[in-house]
């Protein structure tokens, strides 16, 4: 029988692996607005890029591993990689980073960034006053003023139905678009998951509990939708904003590329 420790572990294991096939399927969704950004298992790792093409350069590949060796990882990608590549590996929340760092660094890699990985349950989901009026985006004419906005598509037409698999939120003070965010449901092999993409909130309206409300609105329509848990991505300075809401961080993305020679 195993200890409560052991299943304790377990579980958080299992809770990292789901939200790792969410952040990959989230990412490749959002990147295929223009090409397609394919998302599928290399031997152990999870690796990101872009579908065949004719004509262009393909775009960075992004090889994901959780639990794996520096070594093993850098091995699978240099070996299957079609160019230019990053790694983005995955340590639990409360792992010594000291041995991997040390590792990718003797194997000639530089840390670009880490970004908390934070899930919420959904369970519950707290109640704040609005600021701001919050609306999901289901108008070409709101579509077209976010592009405008955030300065590239958010939103395709074909997601402006009920059971889209992106759903789009704007926040509005006296008809001005403030801050957007999307939600992108997942399909993984523990259930469906959201992805939280693109949080922004301008600058002159920050500190208002702007971003606080969109999230909210998101995650309720999220559970509404059916998701069993959402997932992101933080800043550092946004690990602070959303355990506000009810996500709690289960491990930190470290980012590396190869040093140039």
């Amino acid at each position: 029988m195993s200890s409560p420790s052991q299943r304790q572990s377990a579980v958080s294991a299992a809770l990292l692996t789901s939200a790792i096939e969410t952040f990959v399927r989230g990412v490749a969704f959002t990147r295929s607005f223009t090409h397609p950004y394919l998302a599928k298992r290399e031997g152990p790792l999870w690796v990101m890029r872009d579908g065949p093409r004719r004509r262009g350069a393909y775009r960075v590949e992004e090889w994901v591993g959780h639990g794996v060796s520096p070594t093993e990882i850098d091995h699978l990608a240099r070996a299957n990689t079609r160019g230019r590549y990053c790694i983005c590996a995955l340590l639990d929340l409360d792992a010594d980073d000291a041995p991997m760092r040390a590792e990718f660094k003797a194997l000639n890699y530089r840390l670009n960034n880490t970004e908390p990985l934070m899930v919420h349950n959904l369970k519950q989901i707290p109640r704040f006053d609005e600021p701001a009026a919050i609306e999901r985006v289901t108008t070409q004419e709101m579509a077209d003023r976010l592009t405008k906005a955030a300065r590239k598509r958010q939103i395709l037409p074909k997601h402006m139905v009920d059971d889209a698999p992106l759903r789009q939120y704007a926040a509005l003070i006296d008809n001005e678009l403030v801050g957007w965010v999307r939600s992108i449901t997942t399909k993984t092999a523990a259930g469906a998951s959201t992805w939280c993409a693109d949080m922004y909130v301008k600058p002159e309206f920050r500190r208002r509990g702007i971003a606080r409300s969109l999230m909210v609105r998101m995650l309720a329509d999220d559970r509404a939708h059916g998701a069993e848990q959402a997932v992101l991505l933080a800043s550092h300075t946004g690990a602070k904003l959303y355990p506000v809401v009810g996500y709690a961080q289960i491990g930190t993305l470290y980012i590396y590329t190869p040093a140039r020679k």
